[in-house]
Formats: C-alpha cells, structure tokens, sequence
C-alpha cells in the first residue's frame, strides 16, 4: 500500500506563521500593558486550555494520573470509566478504536469515534466531519483527561455531544528518565521510555520525549497486534512573556481484525474469530504523524491572545472480508480499504477581562478553520482463487472537508454569589468528492455538500457558600454526517447520499458540585431531544448506509463522588443513568440497495449501543508507606445491538483488583504493580458492533486476565 509521508510543505508553513505570529504578539503585548486592572477576574470556562472546574456552569469532570493505581496503559477506558456519563468500550481489538459515547451521543459508530470532540494537547483528534479516533493517544505521558458533558460541548462545534481533552504531562523540574515493562495475560508486553527535563535552571519550560511499544497475541484468535507511539513536547517562555508549546507524535499500528460474532457464538466461544476474518486474513495497519504548535502571548493584565496550529497524515489500509460474490456488483468499492489522509487547521482566540457594572466580567472571542484531504482507493480482496490479497482496483477517489467557525463567550459575574455565561458558535462544514474511477455500470460519484449551523449555549452558577455550586445551562448541538457515512445510498444508486441532514438538538442540564473535607460529590440530572437522528440504514457486505431516524430523546442523571474514609482508605465512584430511545417510528433496510425500507424500528425503541445503567466503584487501602491495595467493581446493564431491538448484549458485574508499591535504590525510584481483571472469570460481551447485517454483532470481553509491570526512573541531583 502507499504510504504518504508527513506533508512538510503544510507542517513548515503552520510552524512559520505561528512564529510569525509569535513575535508580532511579543510586540504588541509592551503596546498593552498599561490597560487598567479590572475590579476582578474570571477564568476562561470552556475554551480548551483554560478549563477550571470551579466556578462552571456545566458538567466537567477531571481524572488525573495518579487516580488511576496500577494502570495498564493498554486502552483510553481505563481513564474514562471514571466519569459518569461516559462509555469508553474497549473492544479487545486493535483494529477497531475504543468505542466512545458520551450520554449516547456517538452510539451508532461501527468503527472510530462519532459525535464527539476529542483533542490531545489542544490537537483536534476529530476531523472536521465529526469522525475522530483515539488509537495514537500516548497513554504514558497523560497527566489528566478533561470531560465536557451536556450543552456546553456546543461550543466546539460539529459533532460536539461531548469534549474530552487529553493533556500530557509538563516536563519536570530536574531532568529525570525513565523505563517501564510490564507484561500479562494472551502475549501482552509492553515497553515505555521516556526522558524529560527543563531547558535551564533559570528559564522556564522543557522538554518530554516518550516513545513506547505494545505488543499482544490477542484475547480472540486473529487478533494479534503491534502498536509504537512516539511523542516529543517542547515548552518554553519567551523574553516579552509569551508562551510556546510544540507537540509532535507519531503512530504505527499493525493489528489483525477477528470482526463479531453471533451471540451463540461469542456465549460458547468467546476466543473465536469470525470465519470471514479467518478466510480473508481481515487486518489493518496505521501510520500516523501530526504536530500542533501552541502560542500563548499576555498583552497587559487584562487580555490575552492564544494562536493553535496543527498539521498531520494518517494512512490506513484495511483488508476486509467482504465475500468474492458481493463484490460482483458494479458499484461495489470491493474488500480492501487503502486511504490517505493530510489534515491541518488553525485556532485564533482572544480573551479580555473586564468589568460590567463594576461587578468582573470576561469575553472569548476566536474563529477556527480545519480542513481534511483524503485519497481513498477501493481494491477487491482477492486474486483468481487467492482470498485475502490486493486485488483489481474497484474505487478512486479524492474527497474534502473543511470547516469554518467562529465563536464567542461571555461571562459575568453579576453578584458575588452568581455567575452567568453566554455562548454561540458559527459553523460551516463543506463536503467535496472527485470520483476518478468511472466505468460501465459504475458512474461519476462526484458531489459536493455544505451545511451551516449557529448553536448557542446559556449557563447560570449559584454559590451559597464556598464549596457548593448550584449550576444549568441549556444550548443546541449539531451533528453533520462524516463522509464515509456520506458515501452510499439506501437506494443503490450512485453518488453521495444529499438526502441526509445534520442532526440537531436541544439539550438542557441542571446540577450540583460540593467540595468539603476532602470530598467530592457532583450530581447532574440531563435531557436532550435530537431531530433527524443519524442511524445506520443498512450494513452488509462492508457497505453501511445511513438515514435520518426522525425525533430520539436522552434522558438521565449521574453521580460521581470521591474522598477519604479513614487515612488510609479512600472511594472513588461513578453512576450513571440514561434513557435513550427513538421517539417517532421509522424504516430502515435489511440488506442494500434498498429503494423500499423493509425493517420497521417502533417508536420507544431503546437507541442501540447506548446503556441504562453503569457503575464504577474503586476502594483504595494504603496499609503503611508507600503500599496500596485497591478493588474495582464495574456493573454495566444490557444493551442491545440493532434499532429493532431484536439483539442484545446480557447486562454484567465484574471485579477487579491489584497492588502497587514504590521504593528506592541505588539512587533510582522504583515503581511495581500487578492486578488481575475479572476476578471471578465472567464471560461477557464487552462491545456490540451496531446494525451489523449478518448479526454478528458481539464482541466478548476476555475472562481472568493478569498483568505486572516495572517501572524505573533516575533524576538528576541537579539541573544543570
């Protein structure tokens, strides 16, 4: 397959007007700093970078590293089953990414993730057509994940039901490195480096440079896999006070793909693979690199510019197990998905702080612009008799997206006891394609496609007393189709499927946030009605359709609390409860094409992927020094597969627990762990693939499993 290089013409273009940048906004910040000192300040809310939980009026949670005892590092689960709200599946199956929703927002995704916003260090992971994926986070260097829920996540935009943010670690103080091994159950192995430090002693910023290797056998028979993430993070000050941030990172993944399996299937043999995957040899292989350059320039006490650019390519071939006979048709794309992708965008915003009847007031203003190039080639996945292998080209096309926004936020603390915060964002996502592969039977797909949409947002914060906060908010969200759910009809004609709208919401959120004595508790009940939902309308043969599923309502509330017991034992957990269900009826299709819907979905279907219930509780025990224990519990109710409400996936418990310990020798810092996953040895189904139009639609989870790791590291007695 080719494999596209990083485009260095766009990268060096972004890094040198960012630069350019950077110093016209060194200049401009000695022109303000004689700007008046308001009678007080607030902090940015939402905007990504500048997030506090304190004082906003939204559902925001925080999970930083050392939450998180003995992590395996293996999936960005092991962050998100923290927060309430948030179903983060890891689908044993590296193939296919951790399927994400959030309040079952991005439910219907059968591969990445859809409906939600996702960043890594201020890079956008979601394109600008709402598909995002979280396969190239470098879980080792995290220091926190941020989590936006409810109708404040309209701010960024397309496909905003939700924001997670994943932030790296700051380089430390003295320059210190690092090793970590850990190894466990089906082949796994793993390996982590990294070196950081500060620039010198009296500057500030660094560097941290992480590189690491997972190698498993898998859980599931055809489901070996290899994945190397590098990244190196650069910080530093300039002399006029402005603030640099350069994050480069890379991925390359190799995974087989052992695909789903009937329910009998997965109950009696969860290792097993699907036939089709077996027969075709079904994998997939990502190269991935991309750098973002943060500026950040102070101009006087009471504004502030933040200029973000970002640039990367992704390639992915996939082999498919489409049969030889369904390839037959002269529309078909075949079985072999080989795609290229060049991304890239800026983020300008500037914030003042000011006063409004004397009371403190704040204003964000910025635009944004992404776009995303793609060249995608369709291959059959066969050659003569020979199954698995690149075979005639069947697809060849060059498709587009861009986005451009603008948005806006205010707030004004009004009395010293509330706060209120408005917003709006302005967004227009254009679609182009260019079919270049036209023949006999298989004609011009070309099209083009331009949605607009203004989501507004409204919060208001109540403090009674310090520690408790008392906040709602109400807004709209929007989400467009993504291409590849752009790119065939119900109908089986030709050409980009125009029939499909964006789906749009109205969603409203009230709740509660206390802090005492070490506790914290947060509350927050939700409703969301989404018009001309985004469902799948058919899936087979590696074909999947979409259509609008009239009106789908989502309604719930979460719990999540955390603090001490004692000295030495402390809680942490997280409940969630959500309805989410098709309010009108509507039709879908079997099989395509499909000029005529032949499935009936009743209204009150649950929406599949989506689950009622889920509970995560954690107990932690420090005995003495340095030594924990700890218990996790995770309770997770039914959740069915297709919109017909016909399949489901059982509900399950399951326990898990470990130890870890720390100490020191020869001047290095010594950190083990060991935990085992699935106490008990349950047999569950971990995921479902939506829609799947031959039923095979589990993915089980695997039964006891155990892990153990080693980590090193030797710091410097002194910079120098």
């Amino acid at each position: 397959m080719p494999s596209p290089v990083m485009p260095l013409s766009a990268t060096a273009l972004a890094i040198a007007c960012a630069s350019l940048a950077a110093l016209l906004l060194g200049l401009l910040s000695s022109a303000a700093a004689c700007a008046a000192q308001p009678s007080g300040t607030l902090p940015g809310i939402v905007v990504v970078g500048q997030r506090q939980l304190s004082g906003t009026p939204a559902s925001v949670e925080r999970i930083r590293a050392d939450a998180l005892p003995a992590r395996a590092q293996r999936s960005v689960s092991e962050w998100l089953e923290h927060v309430p709200g948030v179903a983060a599946r890891d689908r044993q199956n590296l193939a296919q990414d951790v399927q994400l929703t959030i309040r079952g927002f991005g439910a219907r995704s059968t591969f990445g993730v859809r409906g939600l916003q996702i960043f890594a260090d201020g890079i956008p992971a979601t394109m600008p057509d709402g598909q995002g994926q979280v396969s190239h986070i470098p879980l080792q260097s995290l220091q926190r994940v941020d989590v936006i829920r409810g109708p404040f996540s309209a701010l960024f935009g397309n496909a905003s039901g939700g924001v997670i943010e994943f932030v790296s670690a700051d380089p430390p103080p003295r320059t210190a490195a690092g090793l970590r091994v850990a190894a466990g159950s089906d082949g796994l192995f793993q390996r982590d480096l990294w070196l950081a430090g500060p620039w010198h002693p009296e500057t500030a910023g660094g560097y941290r440079i992480d590189a690491g290797r997972l190698d498993s056998r898998g859980f599931r028979f055809h489901s070996r896999a290899q994945r190397d993430i590098a990244q190196a993070r650069l910080l530093t000050t300039l002399g006029a006070g402005t603030r640099l941030a350069l994050t480069a990172n890379s991925l390359q993944l190799r995974a087989d793909d052992p695909q789903g399996l009937t329910l009998e299937q997965a109950q009696q043999s969860p290792r097993a693979a699907n036939s089709g995957a077996l027969a075709f040899d079904a994998r997939k292989h990502v190269r991935q690199q991309q750098v973002g350059l943060r500026i950040e320039q102070a101009l006087g006490s009471r504004n502030a510019v933040t200029l973000g650019v970002w640039s990367g390519t992704r390639s992915t071939f996939q082999m498919l197990s489409v049969p030889v006979a369904a390839q037959s048709a002269p529309g078909s794309s075949g079985g072999v998905v080989d795609l290229a992708r060049d991304y890239d965008g800026a983020d300008l915003r500037w914030r003042t702080d000011t006063a409004l009847a004397g009371r403190p007031a704040g204003v964000t203003l910025g635009i944004e612009s992404q776009q995303s190039r793609e060249h995608r080639r369709g291959f059959e996945n066969f050659s003569g008799s020979t199954l698995g292998v690149i075979g005639a080209l069947r697809r060849d096309q060059r498709d587009a997206v861009a986005s451009h926004d603008i948005y806006a936020e205010a707030r004004w603390r009004l009395h010293p006891r509330w706060t209120v915060t408005l917003g709006a964002r302005s967004s227009r996502v254009d679609f182009d394609s260019r079919d270049a592969y036209v023949t006999a039977g298989n004609p011009d797909d070309s099209g083009a496609l331009h949605y607009r949409q203004t989501t507004p947002v409204a919060g208001l914060l109540y403090q009674p007393k310090e520690g408790v906060e008392w906040y709602a908010n109400a807004g709209r969200g929007f989400e467009t189709p993504s291409l590849s759910e752009l790119a065939y009809r119900p109908d089986g004609l030709s050409g980009l499927n125009t029939a499909l709208r964006p789906a749009r919401s109205n969603n409203s959120e009230a709740g509660l946030r206390l802090h005492e004595g070490g506790h914290a508790l947060s509350l927050a009940a939700f409703a969301s009605r989404t018009r001309d939902e985004l469902a799948v309308a058919s899936n087979l043969g590696g074909r999947s359709t979409y259509t609008n599923a009239t009106t789908s309502d989502r309604r719930g509330w979460e719990l999540s609390a955390a603090g001490p017991l004692s000295a030495r034992w402390h809680y942490a957990l997280a409940y969630s409860r959500l309805d989410a269900r098709y309010r009108k009826a509507f039709q879908t299709c079997r099989q395509p094409p499909c000029s005529q819907p032949d499935t009936d979905v009743a209204a009150g279907n649950r929406i599949p992927g989506t689950v009622p219930q889920m509970l995560w509780a954690q107990l932690r025990w420090r005995p003495e020094g340095t030594l924990e224990w700890f218990l996790e519990a995770n309770a997770v109710g039914r959740m069915y597969a297709d919109d017909a409400n016909t399949a489901r996936a059982p509900g399950y418990a399951l326990l898990d627990g470990g130890v870890e310990t720390s100490w020191s020798l020869a001047g290095l810092s010594i950190h083990g762990f060991a935990r085992v996953d699935n106490v008990f040895g349950r047999r569950v189904i971990g995921s479902v693939i939506v829609n799947d139009g031959n039923g095979r639609y589990f993915e089980p989870a695997p039964g006891r499993t155990f892990e153990i790791g080693l980590s090193l590291q030797a710091a410097a007695q002194s910079t120098p």
